[in-house]
């Protein structure tokens, strides 16, 4: 189960990750829908680019700006939050939305917590893969925090004060 759009559904995708004896060249990717890592797209992109249903998926010290030729190719890209404490995938989700233009599914997946979905919502992320030992609906809650956010971002281009009437005069 995963939240998609600020609803919880069934997932249908596996997040396929290597083995400490794979590499990223002679690994098998399994049929079906799956979210491979950058770097077995990157050694087995030939291969790989001729199958429907796959994704990727970025670590946290990993470049959005690695997928700019190739990010047709996916219907989900997906970013990984190896620690709650690691904020690195904010930046590339900003980066795949604003700057590379991706409009696919944005999936947070690793360490995710619900006190950090609003602000993943905020950079772009659509798709949460919360903690397995985490309440889905519980999570779900953390997409609505806040009714009013201050600053502009992925979300929402212009900040608060530029979205209010004022009246005039003092």
């Amino acid at each position: 189960m995963i939240i998609k759009n600020k609803t919880i559904i069934n997932d249908d995708w596996i997040v396929f990750r290597l083995g400490e004896k794979d590499t990223p060249g002679s690994v098998v990717v399994p049929p079906g829908k799956v979210i491979v890592p950058l770097k077995v797209w990157q050694a087995q992109r030939d291969v790989l680019q001729v199958r429907t249903g796959l994704g990727v998926w970025l670590a946290s010290d990993e470049r959005a700006e690695d997928l700019k030729s190739d990010i047709e190719n996916f219907s989900v890209i997906a970013v990984d939050f190896p620690k709650f404490a690691d904020g690195r995938g904010y930046s590339i989700a900003h980066h795949l939305r604003t700057r590379l233009g991706y409009t696919g599914e944005l999936r947070a997946i690793g360490d995710v917590l619900r006190d950090q979905m609003f602000y993943m919502q905020r950079v772009g992320f659509d798709a949460f893969a919360a903690r397995a030992d985490k309440d889905k609906k519980e999570a779900l809650k953390g997409l609505s925090d806040f009714s009013f956010t201050y600053q502009a971002s992925s979300d929402e281009k212009l900040p608060l004060f530029r979205r209010i009437q004022r009246g005039g005069g003092l």
